[in-house]
């Protein structure tokens, strides 16, 4: 249920980062002098400063540029999206402004967006400045420099797309709030229901096969424990079937296709995606199927959005975005891309992962409980990583309210009111100036004395993950939420198997993952 930017891409850079960003800003050198001090009752004792005085940050011009109108855009969208792909993009362009705050431009472009010069944020320090509601807005950014057509969502422009200072902001995120709070205690039992059931029919296909794709029942498994949980409803009994992944699929690719790869030839690619929008008519039936789907299933959510102020319709709307493109979109990109990294841990991690959770599921007298979870310190800390390492929304946008001074770890850079503010998350997460190792999957570095200082540098819900989403925010909704559904994924996994092996590939929004092997539990 991200309310931050998204943007995606196809062809994933197999290669590590080589983002070098500059030392550590040295602390004061000045010295201080204590001296004892007399005084009498009616004398005020002076106040001694031990702190040193930090160093001020040399003013920098913003390095970069956009290039000429029309030419410069699509120059950088060719490099962005092949010629250098999306890492190496970012990557080429801090070292060779020796900056991790730099212009440039970001796709489409011409002719989708004709204001795609953004000011990029790729370290730890600048990033959070995109968070910041009262310094950059956050209207109509969240895809980027372009906005999908309202077309595509009943003509209303869904919650993801408001500004917290605009009046429907509150009333909608309050109402998004309701429908997790009103429906929280279906989550764990109906999780289990539909990824047993996905894992059931791994099985089977891994004993007849010998490999079998986690993609496609993932995502099967993921919309039916949403349906479940949230409307009460099972989907394969309804007239949707067990179509819901397929048609939220396409409708997806009409909302991002400016921002995809294909894989097609790239001229072919380039026209078709990238230079003219795709008409929202030709994916109309399908949303219309999705719609009926949820009208007819969520009766209590609409009543309580009458009580709040917003129409049954447009509360409709939302409740199809927050949960086919934020929460189905966060689980089939997530859960995919977690296994992954869990997987390539080997044998060691599945056996210390399995122990610390049977262990505290079997104390709890064979409950799966959120309380109980709290008292798995390494398996909290594999989401945490795995949320830190490969964030499910990488990008942020936001639009300067005023004109600011933004900081990088060796230089302030002034921004002028109105220039759009863009960060790449997985640079601020993997930044070397704050995490050890931080392009390593480290599965308990989240378990230390400084996990929560840690933690305040996880930013994947659109916030540091210290913080809390509110009316007043852009953070996450359901930032608790993905949290829970993913430890849940962990728990559920190794109670039920010692070990897995997997084969990764790429797939259209993150790893591809071919499980070749399920070691069933001895213990």
């Amino acid at each position: 249920m991200a309310s931050s930017s998204l943007a995606v891409h196809f062809q994933i850079p197999n290669q590590k980062s080589s983002l070098r960003s500059p030392a550590y800003l040295k602390p004061s050198s000045r010295r201080f002098k204590i001296c004892p001090v007399s005084a009498t009752v009616s004398d005020t004792p002076p106040t001694v400063s031990m702190s040193p005085v930090p160093e001020k940050l040399p003013t920098r011009k913003i390095p970069g540029d956009y290039g000429l109108p029309l030419i410069g855009p699509w120059k950088d969208r060719l490099d962005y999206f092949y010629n250098q792909g999306r890492e190496e993009f970012f990557r080429s362009r801090v070292q060779k402004y020796g900056s991790t705050v730099f212009r440039t431009n970001m796709p489409p472009g011409p002719f989708i967006s004709f204001s795609p010069n953004v000011v990029v944020l790729l370290d730890g320090k600048s990033f959070p400045t995109l968070f910041d509601v009262g310094k950059v807005e956050k209207r109509d950014v969240f895809t980027g420099t372009f906005m999908p057509s309202t077309e595509l969502t009943g003509g209303y422009r869904i919650l993801s797309y408001l500004d917290p200072s605009e009046p429907k902001h509150a009333k909608l995120k309050q109402l998004m709030f309701f429908l997790l709070s009103s429906r929280r205690s279906h989550v764990i039992p109906e999780f289990h229901k539909s990824f047993t059931e996905m894992f059931e029919g791994l099985e089977k296909e891994v004993g007849s096969k010998g490999k079998v794709g986690l993609n496609a029942a993932n995502d099967q498994a993921a919309f039916n424990f949403l349906a479940r949980s949230w409307l009460g409803v099972d989907p394969a009994g309804t007239k949707l079937g067990i179509d819901g992944p397929n048609l939220v699929g396409k409708w997806v690719v009409f909302n991002l296709h400016p921002l995809l790869v294909l894989g097609l030839p790239k001229g072919l690619e380039e026209a078709l995606l990238h230079t003219f929008r795709l008409p929202a008519g030709l994916v109309k039936k399908d949303y219309q199927r999705l719609y009926d789907f949820f009208y007819s299933n969520a009766t209590a959510f609409f009543d309580e959005a009458e009580n709040l102020g917003v129409s049954r319709e447009e509360a409709c709307h939302n409740l199809l975005f927050v949960t086919c493109f934020n929460s189905f979109g966060g689980m089939k990109i997530f859960f995919p891309n977690m296994i992954k990294w869990i997987g390539r841990g080997g044998a060691r991690l599945h056996a210390e992962l399995a122990r610390e959770i049977r262990s505290v599921v079997k104390s709890n007298g064979g409950k799966v409980t959120m309380a109980g979870m709290e008292q798995m310190p390494l398996m909290k800390s594999v989401v945490y990583e795995a949320l830190r390492i490969e964030p499910p929304v990488p990008a942020q946008y936001g639009r300067a309210k005023r004109d600011l001074i933004i900081e990088s770890h060796d230089a302030a850079f002034e921004v002028k009111e109105g220039e759009m503010l863009f960060g790449f998350q997985p640079f601020a997460t993997k930044d070397p100036k704050i995490f050890d190792r931080a392009e390593e999957f480290v599965p308990d570095r989240f378990t230390g004395e400084n996990a929560n200082e840690l933690l305040s540098h996880v930013l994947w819900s659109n916030g540091p993950e210290t913080e809390s989403p509110t009316v007043n925010n852009k953070q996450c909704a359901g930032k608790d939420f993905v949290v829970l559904v993913s430890r849940l994924m962990v728990v559920e996994l190794f109670l039920r198997y010692d070990s897995f092996d997997i084969e990764v590939g790429t797939s259209a929004l993150g790893a591809s993952v071919t499980v070749t092997s399920l070691k069933r539990a001895s213990f």
